[in-house]
């Protein structure tokens, strides 16, 4: 998820953390502390701020770090799907670590928000012979049909529409184990100490008439009871996206949750004194519904800590205006800070918005730079980026 770069070793401003005991094999079982929505009730979004309680564990991490969480299934997903695979919710599953229930199992080891194309497979072969294998095997014939299919439905959709029946033992190969989810931590750990800060989107959807999350935003939004141990979480240190020497002006386009990092930069620089001209630029959709942190950065602005502070909100007007639009009306100022050592980051969507601000940074760097379109390109993308490393991402 993570896509780390070689560090400048001049740019590192403080030492980083010994290694904890705790790491992906070994995650620590912290527990949430607060869980409130930063989107008012008119967003079409529920993003959450999440606080994650880490006394007791040794773990330490540095802004720009993300934790990564273990997820688990909502019980009810498996209660769920058990009857429907023909499987005693006790039956038992020898483990490495010992014997453990099926139902125990499918909560915490396989990922089922999600059918896996080698189950579908499965149920076709022992489907007897008729309309629905017919139907089915059609679906599975064809690849761009069978992306389409699995990609709303999950394990009950799948047996809800074909009833076979598995035992455990043939529906765990056929099953993806859960893997880690990463997230960007939104909290500088000297503003608080044994505490880590999430910025997360819920995913939450209604497909073939049932409600379904995504596992790891539904687990940490929905499926956690406040100060109950049991949210398994270690750091990922990145090796590429802390931030420069205190007096370093820093420039920062984080919109949506890509807002997380930043908030960490910015509480950091507050709490260490640092000297350095800071400049964010944040976009979602809609101002008065989510505006991610605007109480905390009007105040952050009002004390000069936040040197400058462009917002894009992209519904609230008949033209969508995004973070690169931003950054185009203030072109000038931007390639002036550029130009005097200023650090460039960008946080979020890789697919568009991260794309759409690298060639803003080009566009910029043509018309305020004077030079070519050849010349921008070579300039932001090896100059800027490679050889003097102030053009860091953080993308996903």
């Amino acid at each position: 998820m993570k896509d780390p770069q070689t560090k400048d070793p001049e740019t590192a401003v403080t030492t980083p953390p010994a290694p904890s005991v705790h790491n992906r094999a070994n995650p620590f079982k912290a527990h949430l502390t607060e869980n409130y929505s930063l989107s008012s009730a008119g967003s079409n979004k529920d993003t959450r701020h999440l606080v994650i309680n880490l006394a007791g564990s040794g773990i330490s991490y540095l802004p720009g770090d993300s934790l990564g969480v273990v997820p688990r299934n909502f019980p009810k997903t498996v209660d769920d799907l058990l009857p429907h695979l023909g499987i005693d919710p006790q039956a038992t599953v020898d483990q490495p670590t010992g014997a453990t229930t099926a139902r125990d199992i499918l909560i915490s080891g396989y990922i089922l928000n999600r059918v896996s194309k080698k189950f579908v497979k499965a149920v076709l072969e022992r489907l007897p012979e008729g309309e629905k294998k017919t139907s089915l095997g059609e679906i599975v014939g064809n690849d761009e049909t069978f992306d389409d299919y699995i990609f709303t439905r999950d394990y009950t959709d799948v047996l809800i529409e074909y009833p076979v029946n598995f035992s455990i033992a043939e529906f765990l190969p056929l099953a993806n184990k859960i893997a880690p989810r990463l997230y960007s931590i939104a909290s500088s750990p000297k503003a608080h100490p044994d505490e880590v800060h999430l910025t997360v989107a819920v995913v939450k959807y209604l497909t073939h008439g049932r409600e379904k999350f995504g596992i790891a935003t539904g687990y940490l939004a929905h499926g956690q009871e406040l100060h109950k141990p049991e949210i398994p979480v270690y750091i990922q240190p990145t090796k590429h996206f802390h931030m420069p020497a205190p007096d370093t002006a820093i420039i920062m386009v984080g919109p949506g949750t890509g807002i997380a990092p930043f908030r960490a930069f910015l509480e950091e620089r507050e709490v260490t004194g640092a000297t350095g001209k800071n400049w964010l630029f944040f976009g979602d959709q809609k101002r008065a519904h989510d505006f991610l942190y605007e109480k905390q950065f009007a105040e952050m602005q009002a004390k000069g800590l936040l040197t400058k502070f462009d917002t894009a909100f992209s519904r609230d007007q008949a033209e969508k205006i995004y973070v690169q639009n931003r950054m185009y009306e203030n072109a000038a100022e931007l390639w002036k800070w550029l130009q005097e050592g200023a650090y460039f980051y960008v946080c979020g969507d890789a697919k568009r918005m991260a794309k759409d601000v690298h060639q803003m940074l080009i566009t910029i760097a043509q018309e305020k730079g004077g030079m070519t379109p050849e010349k921008a390109k070579e300039y932001i993308e090896v100059q800027f980026a490679k050889t003097e490393k102030r053009y860091l991402k953080d993308v996903y």
